[in-house]
């Protein structure tokens, strides 16, 4: 018997900037004043100078974003569709859905986070939707997250994780996808735990991320609230692996959170300058595709089509950021922050790479629904744009047969003998 349902029909959607949009980008780009910079200052108070300088002359004169729109229109198949979320009214979800020729493929929900969007798909797309004898083959779905790219952005307060959980849900439903699997990072990791703790077992099935938090009282273990595991950390040396983890999580701790905390507690503030601005947008969207990526060899036209999404998004850059304060602020009140004390009724699986920004020792983060695990010896925070064969490979051994989630979706285990081999 087959997961899926009859799906609604679909309407394409196609990226189409206006003329008048790029123009006003290269007028503001002309306009623009740079700040002075200290010398010898290289990275240590921010984005250098001459990377700047070098990144806005060529978004002026010499990127083509009509180049990388067509590119975009043609990879991936995108379409917008109505979603209706409790409380907040209808919706337009901009999104990316990519059948693979196996019938019985697994039905896969991707979900982005910031600074991300739809685009982290595109190098595992292909993948993900490739039919071979050895491995499974999935269907693949991922969305802008409202606010982002091309969908709407919500116009209430209290627009939180649970909501952007249920856009994803009642999506995949939509697309006949009753039954599903799926795979995040960064925000994806938090939006698809709720969707594990609000839809798991019914409609999703198993859950894998690039990303995980430990639990409060976890890191590091403490004895009155996690005794046994306190007394098993005692007693078990770290290894270099897990050491160097501490230390990149020191680090982020505290030299890489202060865009979140502004974030967190005045978007709107920050908005003026992302929505006004493109080079304030591409400084502080550019730091963090540095800093968190594992020496990641950026091209120009890479960045800049990663923030010219965000330049040209449906509801502006500010939309992108609200996100921070509502999981801070909704979630805190609504004492749904803390997921990682309840866990999810579904298997799940992790990757792990060494330049994400944070990482904890496996002891500290292993819970019982835990039925995968991989560790990696390179890649960083965009786990699906740096390392996409090692974390499609990952997926492959999680959910192919073996594996420990393989058959999860019921009828859709990724090997069908009418696959065109």
């Amino acid at each position: 018997m087959s997961s899926r349902t009859l799906p609604e029909t679909e309407t394409p959607f196609r990226i189409e900037v206006s003329d008048d949009k790029i123009e006003l980008l290269k007028k503001k780009l002309a306009l623009t004043t740079f700040p002075d910079e200290l010398e010898d200052a290289g990275r240590d108070y921010g984005v250098p100078l001459a990377d700047i300088q070098r990144l806005v002359s060529h978004w002026k004169d010499g990127y083509d974003w009509r180049k990388y729109e067509k590119e975009l229109n043609e990879e991936l198949p995108q379409f917008k569709r109505d979603i209706d979320v409790d409380g907040f009214g209808t919706l337009g979800i901009h999104y990316v859905h990519k059948k693979s020729e196996i019938v019985g493929a697994i039905p896969l929900l991707f979900v982005h986070g910031w600074p991300g969007s739809f685009l982290e798909v595109r190098k595992i797309l292909p993948l993900l939707t490739q039919t071979a004898k050895d491995h499974p083959s999935f269907h693949v779905v991922t969305f802008s997250l409202p606010g982002y790219g091309f969908s709407d952005a919500p116009k209430k307060k209290g627009f939180a994780i649970s909501q952007y959980a249920e856009v994803g849900n009642k999506l995949m439903i939509s697309l006949g996808y009753n039954e599903y699997v799926t795979q995040g990072g960064d925000w994806g990791y938090a939006i698809t735990q709720r969707i594990a703790k609000l839809y798991g077992g019914k409609h999703s099935k198993a859950w894998h991320s690039n990303f995980e938090v430990a639990a409060p009282g976890q890191a590091p273990p403490r004895l009155f609230t996690s005794p046994w595991l306190y007394l098993n950390n005692l007693i078990t040396p770290l290894k270099p692996a897990d050491k160097a983890a501490l230390e990149r999580t020191a680090w982020f701790a505290k030299q890489g959170r202060g865009y979140s905390e502004e974030q967190s507690t005045q978007p709107q503030t920050l908005g003026y300058s992302l929505a006004d601005s493109p080079v304030g947008l591409l400084a502080w969207i550019y730091e963090k595709l540095v800093n968190w990526s594992d020496d990641y060899p950026w091209n120009d036209d890479e960045v800049l089509t990663w923030i010219s999404i965000y330049w040209f998004s449906s509801a502006g850059p500010t939309a992108s950021v609200r996100i921070y304060y509502e999981r801070k602020n909704t979630d805190a009140a609504s004492n749904s922050a803390t997921d990682s004390t309840r866990k999810a009724p579904i298997p799940r699986g992790v990757s792990r790479f060494p330049k994400e920004l944070m990482i904890f020792p496996r002891l500290w983060t292993r819970t019982p629904d835990l039925v995968f695990e991989a560790d990696h010896e390179s890649g960083g925070h965009f786990a699906a744009y740096e390392k996409p064969v090692e974390l499609v490979g990952d997926l492959r051994k999680m959910f192919g047969k073996g594996g420990p989630a393989f058959g999860v979706v019921k009828g859709n285990d990724g090997y069908q003998a009418n696959a065109k081999l």
